[in-house]
């Protein structure tokens, strides 16, 4: 399962009417009903604002709309695509301006469909997706003379987002992978013979 960690846009124009996809990274439903509200707020003058998302450890979160659109042509193909790209934590709107002639349903349903895979291919070709990994938070003080065996220590494992504040004692905090945390507390210890508590 993929996580997106970066936001795309593709637009593109389909007898008229003007199309854009944007593909956001949200953490939760609530993350993305305040994305979709931004959305509509920023397009007010777009006759739709479709949107799909996925969310959860396992993507087993949904949610669309079809903005007005006629039922099953918008926020469902959207959905469909976001769902086969086996990703979570990802919101696709399709903002639609009305071009004057009719798609009908099927021209709606590739529209749109064709709208979330050429965003989510775009996000692919850039990197925007990455491995979905279990993290945890941590966060340590410690004495200046381990300072640089820690740094070395701490290459060994996968940490993310690692901040360091330099006062009395330097303490270092970040995320590591949820299934080497237990190994990481108890390589601290060791190192300083106890008197590191993470």
């Amino acid at each position: 399962m993929d996580v997106l960690v970066k936001p795309e846009a593709v637009s593109f124009v389909v007898k008229g009417s003007r199309f854009l996809a944007e593909l956001m990274p949200c953490a939760s439903q609530s993350d993305a009903r305040t994305l979709i509200k931004m959305q509509k707020t920023k397009y007010r003058d777009a006759t739709h604002v479709v949107h799909a998302f996925v969310v959860g450890k396992g993507a087993e979160v949904t949610g669309m709309s079809d903005d007005g659109e006629p039922p099953g042509t918008a926020g469902r193909p959207v959905l469909d695509v976001l769902r086969g790209r086996g990703c979570t934590n990802a919101l696709v709107t399709v903002t639609r301006w009305f071009g004057g002639t009719l798609l009908g349903t099927g021209g709606l349903v590739k529209a749109y469909g064709d709208a979330a895979k050429l965003v989510i291919a775009e996000a692919d070709s850039h990197g925007a997706f990455e491995e979905f990994t279990e993290k945890r938070t941590f966060s340590f003080c410690a004495e200046y003379t381990l300072y640089e065996r820690l740094k070395r220590m701490m290459e060994s494992y996968h940490t993310f987002d690692v901040t360091e504040q330099f006062a009395a004692g330097v303490t270092l905090g970040g995320e590591i992978r949820a299934d080497e945390y237990d190994s990481f507390a108890s390589q601290l210890r060791d190192m300083s013979s106890g008197k590191i508590q993470i």
